[in-house]
């Protein structure tokens, strides 16, 4: 590209948020200072301390972020297929050459360093999404293509899970929102929704009874729930008002039923006669697909299937997690109480954060944090220095500052004039509201602790340098959209 062409790229980039960026990364080296300061060794810029490593990574970022901005948008584009199975080969190799680091298999060692290849790997998935619905005839209503898209994104997830890097495989889900916005029914949203609340409910309160402890208030609510859903969604997806009237009265009509019977004469568990009764819902849907031949039918039976079962398969999935994140999950459901293990770092942050006041108390003033009370405090709970130092004002300064970030970049791939900008645009988005959301939501207590860093914020140079990427490719594009319609216009 000439030199001409280059100044015109670098004009038309969003400088905004280039700004937004560096004032987040200059932020976050402040904040890593802080929680790693060492008053014995006060040297912050040696490599010896976190945060003189984190400058170096910071440099080498702004140098990559420099390079990606003149890379033209066709190589991307061109390149995106190979790019992701580049990667998904690197996994693998990942798997099977990285030493064991605190339980996982996720990091190599390249010379003075360590890099986790599931951090860079999410610009290429986000690469090869785009060029894939870019497809002449693609549409997420085509099954065949919607299966595409899915396997796309699981395959990396299932090899980092194998990693045993629970929190970096989950960041990948976000791109199923960016499905959503490309034509992605909003039922199967629904249906992950409706996931959740089973497996929340299920566990929650699998161990409490009720009627004369008779029945588990989990599994009752559980299949009570999903009773409710087949039925509206029969109405209002299979769009068939006289199947959803029958199921209301024959399902929830036994249900209440059966449940003033066991309270008000005999005491017993009638939940098996519950779970039968939403098995024979998926068989009554599945016999009004093969009557109608309409699709929707059989995957709302699927639904129903899932749900009449889904109490049963919390528990085994339950069963089957490491020790370690059953005691999570359960400890953030309320069902159980360790104090000083799985509960130990959620509480010491929340005492860090609560310390800190409206105003704070002070750059290198936090007792929490100087006395390392919060483990991982530089990486996965950075956010509490910025909660003892800065307080409430820095903190909810932080937050509206990322509203803003995510919100431009959102903004900036809704302009894009094609396909696969918008896509890659909006996985930027939807990655780091992932982040954003997980990382303050664990260190708030309000998620489970699955170790996701804060963008920019939280020490180490593999993800600072995979954020760098997934952002500065995205500019790239954007600049040389926006220079296109100039020179159109």
């Amino acid at each position: 590209m000439t030199n001409s062409a280059n100044k015109n790229i670098f004009r038309s980039i969003d400088w905004v948020t280039v700004i937004i960026y560096v004032a987040f990364v200059i932020w976050g080296w402040v904040t890593i200072c802080s929680a790693s300061y060492n008053f014995d060794n006060p040297n912050i810029f040696g490599l010896d301390s976190n945060s003189g490593k984190q400058l170096l990574w910071i440099g080498i970022a702004f140098f990559v972020g420099s390079i990606l901005l003149v890379i033209e948008k066709r190589i991307f584009e061109m390149y995106s297929n190979f790019f992701y199975w580049l990667f998904i080969a690197i996994l693998l190799i990942t798997l099977v050459i990285a030493p064991e680091t605190k339980g996982s298999r996720s990091w190599i060692p390249i010379g003075f360093m360590k890099l986790q290849p599931a951090e860079f790997a999410k610009f290429s998935v986000a690469l090869a999404l785009g060029h894939l619905i870019d497809k002449l005839g693609f549409s997420m209503s085509n099954k065949k293509d919607a299966w595409k898209a899915a396997a796309l994104i699981l395959l990396p997830m299932a090899i980092i899970i194998l990693q045993r890097e629970t929190g970096s495989a989950l960041v990948y889900l976000a791109f199923f929102l960016v499905l959503y916005r490309e034509g992605m029914s909003g039922s199967v949203l629904f249906y992950f929704f409706m996931a959740i609340v089973y497996f929340v409910v299920g566990v929650r309160f699998s161990d409490d009874l009720f009627l004369n402890e008779a029945v588990s208030i989990g599994e009752f609510s559980v299949l009570l729930l999903a009773q409710v859903s087949i039925t509206l969604l029969t109405k209002y997806v299979c769009r068939n008002d006289f199947a959803a009237k029958w199921m209301a009265v024959i399902g929830l009509g036994v249900t209440f039923i059966l449940f003033l019977f066991s309270a008000f004469v005999i005491p017993f568990d009638f939940t098996a006669i519950m779970l039968l009764i939403c098995l024979a819902q998926a068989g009554y849907l599945t016999y009004l697909g093969i009557n109608t031949r309409l699709s929707r039918y059989y995957i709302v039976a699927a639904f129903a299937f899932f749900s009449a079962v889904s109490f049963y398969i919390s528990d085994f999935m339950l069963d089957r997690l490491e020790k370690h994140q059953r005691v999570r999950i359960e400890v953030l459901l309320g069902k159980k109480s360790d104090k000083m293990g799985a509960e130990y770092n959620v509480n010491q942050a929340k005492i860090a954060i609560g310390s800190g006041g409206f105003e704070g108390k002070g750059f290198l003033k936090g007792t929490q944090t100087k006395l390392r009370y919060v483990p991982e405090q530089e990486t996965d709970f950075i956010f509490c220095t910025i909660g003892e130092e800065g307080g409430f004002l820095q903190s909810v300064l932080l937050l509206i500052a990322y509203a803003f970030f995510i919100w431009r970049l959102i903004m900036l791939a809704e302009r894009q004039p094609d396909t696969p900008g918008r896509v890659y645009g909006y996985s930027v988005a939807c990655i780091f509201l992932f982040h954003l959301f997980i990382n303050v939501g664990m260190v708030l207590g309000l998620t489970p602790v699955i170790g996701i860093p804060l963008p920019f914020f939280s020490y180490g140079g593999s993800s600072l340098f995979g954020f760098t990427i997934l952002l500065f490719i995205f500019l790239r594009m954007d600049a040389e959209s926006k220079l296109s319609y100039k020179v159109q216009g």
